[in-house]
């Protein structure tokens, strides 16, 4: 198994101690270490977006980290955002409102990284479709054409509901 290396992160409010190998990405901490399967992996290459979640409040792929680099850090992943338990986050409702997804295999990245985005707006007035779908093309959905994507952060947005919770 090789040698282990300790990993102390905040993960969704709650703070976990770790013992992980210097190899392990962050993707495969999160879902099998913690059993946070929202963080989907869908290309190994950081090109799809899917495994997308928050380091320190920014928003990274988790396949391109190693967990080790996140030592001290505070994550946010699609189960930190809103549950059916105790509602939905903003995101979650407009993406649902707005028929933003399909498969939904791509929506727990789409919907980080939309809030990120938009917790990083800094426009007058509410985010166009193109500052969307330019803060967005790091995220790829398969199934849609993306225009109820857009519509649904858009209408996040306007709702002034964007920012993480």
């Amino acid at each position: 198994m090789g040698a282990t290396i300790p990993l102390h992160v905040t993960v969704n409010g709650e703070a976990h101690t770790s013992q992980v190998q210097p190899r392990l990405l962050l993707v495969h901490y999160l879902r099998d270490e913690l059993g946070l399967t929202g963080t989907n992996i869908g290309c190994d290459t950081s090109n799809c977006g899917a495994c997308t979640c928050h380091v320190d409040g920014e928003s990274v792929k988790s396949c391109t980290l190693l967990a080790v680099q996140v030592d001290g850090a505070e994550i946010t992943t699609i189960e930190g955002m809103g549950d059916v338990d105790s509602g939905l986050h903003p995101l979650q409702e407009a993406f649902s409102a707005e028929h933003g997804l399909q498969c939904g295999y791509c929506t727990p990245g789409m919907i980080m990284a939309a809030a990120d985005l938009l917790a990083r707006h800094e426009g007058d007035g509410p985010i166009t479709e193109a500052e969307v779908r330019k803060g967005l093309e790091g995220n790829l959905c398969r199934c849609t054409g993306y225009q109820n994507i857009v519509n649904a952060v858009m209408a996040a947005d306007e709702a002034g509901r964007g920012v993480p919770a």
